[in-house]
Parts: structure tokens; C-alpha cells; sequence
């Protein structure tokens, strides 16, 4: 027997068999039972060429993504993970397997809070809701999780003729994603009962606290060590360029990770796919980057490292005016005569490293006005202009106490302008 189970052949077609045996209606104890006598473990890639092969034969794949968990609760500790790749801090994959540790700690949490549900009292029912609420906005994270799984990595795979569990598993993502919805419409409703809850817990939320689990599992047995083989290093570094248009799950990478032999040295700024603005920790377009920076409540102005005016922003209500005749002016001849020696030390100072910040207040008009300078310098220290920040601190000074109830000021603006 030995010598069979050590064949790629026999375990594929026996594999097979079992898998078929599910799907004709075998209990999953009963074939789970007859794999670990006859296989014991199943490397991770002979896993993926029989549940493609299946499909290419014929099997349905509606049919393959109904019993799919199935197949997954047959596998799970029988798949032989021994000849996976190392993964590397930071490589996609890594971040992955981060974010997998999260969910888990987050699904765990959901059940331990629902299987405590009958404990709650009425008077606590609610503030019980809003931890649940809580929880599972905080599953729907996953959808970025999912979302670069079929963008980015599934595509490499398609190109590498492996069409078939891709398939599949987006659509498990699509389930889930519906099942999490789900959830939340039912704790976001009004007059959701104790008992709405409660008749709800076996049909719709453990299942699809388990859903999520159980992806984890297909992830980290079968798809993740395939892709390991299959993707070049060049493939995973375009993964990882593109990750943070599509953004992270639960999980803040706390590594930078760069193959070693690309000679691409472009930073993670620039101009997407898109048209949008990609900064390291996120994209806008420049109708939005505009939108922001007009709506902060302070005034920049932006000096370039040849002190060159190069940006101001236009809020509704600016401090010192400006209009753009000052672009590509040298800044100081943005100022009167009497000043102009304060803003070349700065410059110098900042130029030189000696400083980075300079902070000023005035009195002007019956108003409190803070005037601050920083020095811009690129990761490397390289110095490339300064920031001028001016703000009317006289409202922010004369609050008092608290405000903790809505409360828009939209009328009070127009009703004072």
C-alpha cells in the first residue's frame, strides 16, 4: 500500500473518488474516515489539479461551490503543507496570512458575543446590539481581503491555465459577502427582538461566522502555497504595487517588502490606473484632493526647495489673502521688507536640517492667528520646501465643557456672513 500512496496518480484518482463519493451523497465523517486510512495527507497541489480536473470533466461548477465547504472539512488537516515556500514579511501573501489572523480573532469574538446572547438581559439588549453591529462592520472589512484575492492574484493564476478554484472560490466570496450583509441588515433593524435574534443565530450568523473561517482555511492549505509555486516574483511585486488601491482588511503591514533583483525603483506615489493620485496610505482623484484641502480649516500655502511659491489653498475664509499672481514668486517677496530676514533664517535653517519647525501667534483684528512653518523632507531627509500653516485659534480658545450632541453650524455661517 505504501508504494501507492507515495504515487501522485493513485492519490489524484483516489482523491477523486472520494471527492465524487460527497458529491453523491456520502456522509463527509464517512469519506473524511476513508481518506486518512487510505491517503493519510495529500500535498496542496495534487488538491487543486483534482478539483480542476472535476470541472474540466464535466462536474458542475455551481455543484463543486455548494459542496465546497464539504470538501474543505474532509481536507482540513490532511493536506500536506511540508513543500510550501517560505514567505517573506511584507510579500503579499504575508499580509494575507495577517489579515486571516484578524478575521479569526474578529469571527471568534461574534461567537463568543452570540453564544452569550441568552444570558442578556432587556434592559442591556441594546448596548448588546451595538456590539454586535460593532463586529460584524468590522468583518465586512474582508471584502478588500476578497477583493484583491480575485483582482490581483486570480488573474496570474488564470494565466497560468488554473481557472477553475478561482472560480470557485469568488464565488464563496459572493456568498459570504451576501451572508455578512445579512447579518447586518437584521441588527440594523429597528425593531429587531431578542427572539428575532435568537432564530436567527443557527440559520444565518454561526454559518456565516464559519464561512469566513473555513476561507481561511481553503486560503492558507490550498491557495496561498499554490500561488507560491506558480507566481513569479515579478507577478507578486505588481500585487503588491497595486494592493493599496484596493486597501487592507484589519491589518496595517508593518513591514516594506521588495523583492530583491527588480531594478523598478518607484516609490508607491504617482498616478493610477485610474487617473487617481496614489499616496502610500490611499488614492483620491483631483477633484477630491482639491475638495479636501479647501475644506481643512487653516490656510497652507506651499514653498517649493528653490523657495519658489509653488500652491495656496482656497478655503472660503483665508487668513492673509492670496491670489495667483504669487505662483513661481519667490518667497520673499511674499512678505514686507521688515520680515524678510526672519523668513531667509527659516529657510536657511530648515535647509540645513538645523530645523524643522517654527511656530508663531499674533494678535490682529481681535483675533488669535497661529502661524506655523515646517520643513518638507522626503524619506531620505532630503529637503523639498516648506509648509506655511495660518489658523484662526480664537473660537477654538473660548470653547468650554463639551459637546457630545449633533449639532451643524451650516446656518450659524451663512446666518454671521
Amino acid at each position: 500500500m505504501s508504494e501507492l500512496i507515495n504515487n501522485s496518480k493513485y492519490r489524484k484518482e483516489r482523491l477523486k473518488e472520494l471527492i465524487l463519493k460527497l458529491h453523491e451523497g456520502e456522509s463527509a465523517e464517512a469519506v473524511k474516515k476513508e481518506l486518512v486510512e487510505t491517503l493519510k495527507i495529500i500535498p496542496y497541489g495534487e488538491v487543486v489539479e483534482v478539483e480542476q480536473e472535476l470541472m474540466q470533466e464535466g462536474l458542475p461548477e455551481e455543484e463543486v461551490l455548494k459542496l465546497c465547504d464539504v470538501h474543505g472539512s474532509v481536507l482540513e488537516g490532511n493536506v500536506d503543507l511540508s513543500g510550501a515556500k517560505d514567505i517573506p514579511a511584507g510579500h503579499p501573501v504575508d499580509v494575507f496570512k495577517n489579515e486571516n489572523i484578524e478575521l479569526k480573532k474578529v469571527a471568534e469574538k461574534a461567537k463568543t458575543l452570540l453564544k452569550a446572547l441568552s444570558a442578556v438581559d432587556d434592559s442591556e439588549f441594546q448596548q448588546f446590539i451595538f456590539g454586535l453591529q460593532g463586529v460584524f462592520n468590522q468583518l465586512m472589512d474582508v471584502d478588500k481581503h476578497y477583493l484583491r484575492k480575485e483582482y490581483l492574484v486570480f488573474p496570474h493564476l488564470e494565466k497560468n491555465e488554473i481557472t477553475g478554484p478561482p472560480k470557485v472560490m469568488w464565488g464563496k466570496h459572493d456568498e459570504i459577502r451576501e451572508q455578512l450583509k445579512g447579518c447586518i441588515e437584521v441588527l440594523n433593524s429597528k425593531d429587531i427582538t431578542k427572539t428575532d435574534l435568537v432564530d436567527s443565530l443557527d440559520l444565518l450568523f454561526f454559518p456565516t461566522l464559519q464561512a469566513v473561517i473555513d476561507m481561511v482555511q481553503k486560503e492558507e492549505e490550498i491557495l496561498f502555497p499554490m500561488s507560491m509555486d506558480v507566481l513569479t516574483k515579478e507577478d507578486w511585486w505588481s500585487i503588491h504595487k497595486q494592493t493599496l488601491e484596493f486597501g487592507f482588511c484589519l491589518y496595517d503591514p508593518q513591514v516594506e517588502w521588495k523583492p530583491e533583483g527588480l531594478t523598478d525603483d518607484k516609490d508607491e506615489t504617482g498616478v493610477s490606473s485610474d487617473g487617481n493620485i496614489q499616496l502610500p496610505s490611499g488614492s483620491f482623484s483631483a477633484k477630491e484632493i482639491m475638495a479636501i484641502l479647501n475644506s481643512v480649516p487653516f490656510d497652507m500655502t506651499f514653498v517649493d526647495k528653490n523657495d519658489k511659491v509653488k500652491y495656496f489653498t482656497q478655503g472660503k475664509e483665508r487668513i492673509f489673502v492670496r491670489n495667483r499672481s504669487i505662483i513661481n514668486r519667490d518667497v520673499r517677496l511674499c512678505h514686507p521688507p521688515g520680515s524678510t530676514h526672519i523668513v531667509e533664517k527659516i529657510l536657511e535653517d530648515f535647509k540645513s536640517g538645523k530645523a524643522s519647525h517654527a511656530p508663531f501667534w499674533i494678535q490682529m483684528k481681535g483675533k488669535f492667528i497661529k502661524i506655523e512653518y515646517f520643513a518638507l523632507r522626503g524619506e531620505d531627509g532630503e529637503y523639498l520646501g516648506t509648509l506655511e500653516v495660518s489658523q484662526d485659534l480664537s473660537e477654538n480658545r473660548a470653547l468650554e465643557g463639551e459637546r457630545r450632541i449633533l449639532e451643524y453650524t451650516d446656518d450659524k455661517e451663512e446666518n454671521n456672513g
